[in-house]
């Protein structure tokens, strides 16, 4: 199943990433409108990762390929967002890599414990959905940088947000790392 509607809409999400990033280097447009395309590409691809399980789901379209591809995509597209973000001075490069750090952390500590049949110790956990939530507000706030509605300030929304994130994400690294310590002990003796 490598070429079934969930899985395009989780190659979107690739495809995605320089399409976002291009947007900023777009002559013509001024910084405004760059931020809106940006925002709203983000938003619409982001929106593909409930679409993409959800349609998977209902046409009964899941594949080990599909639930391998699914979170790649998501990683990358929050990773190469925040490094725009950085590149735009619109987010801390601290932030980047404490999230960015998590993410090669945490997947190659899937990795490890799927090769030791101990995958059920690093589930996804619900402090891992409610990062990647908090994640997914701040960066389109971050890439709007501006007042939405005229009256939010999303540059300031996102920065807490992003900081909030940063946050979570080492606390959900910490009960990762937790709850695979039985199983990495076990295998150190």
């Amino acid at each position: 199943m490598f070429f079934n509607l969930p899985t395009l809409l989780t190659w979107a999400r690739i495809v995605a990433i320089p399409l976002i990033i291009g947007v900023f280097y777009l002559e013509g447009l001024s910084l405004s409108q760059q931020n809106l395309i940006a925002t709203v590409m983000f938003v619409v691809f982001a929106a593909t990762d409930w679409a993409d399980g959800f349609l998977a789901r209902r046409l009964n379209q899941t594949s080990s390929f599909g639930a391998f591809l699914d979170p790649v995509a998501d990683k990358f597209l929050v990773c190469a967002s925040l490094l725009v973000l950085v590149h735009l001075k619109r987010a801390d490069v601290f932030v980047a890599l404490i999230i960015v750090g998590r993410e090669i952390a945490i997947s190659s500590l899937r990795e490890w414990m799927a090769i030791i049949g101990a995958t059920k110790s690093v589930a996804v956990h619900m402090l891992g959905k409610l990062k990647t939530t908090v994640q997914m507000v701040a960066i389109p706030f971050l890439l709007f940088d501006g007042r939405l509605f005229g009256l939010i300030d999303t540059h300031l929304w996102g920065t807490w947000l992003i900081w909030i994130a940063a946050v979570l994400t080492v606390w959900s690294m910490v009960y990762y790392l937790q709850k695979a310590l039985p199983e990495i002990r076990a295998r150190a003796r």
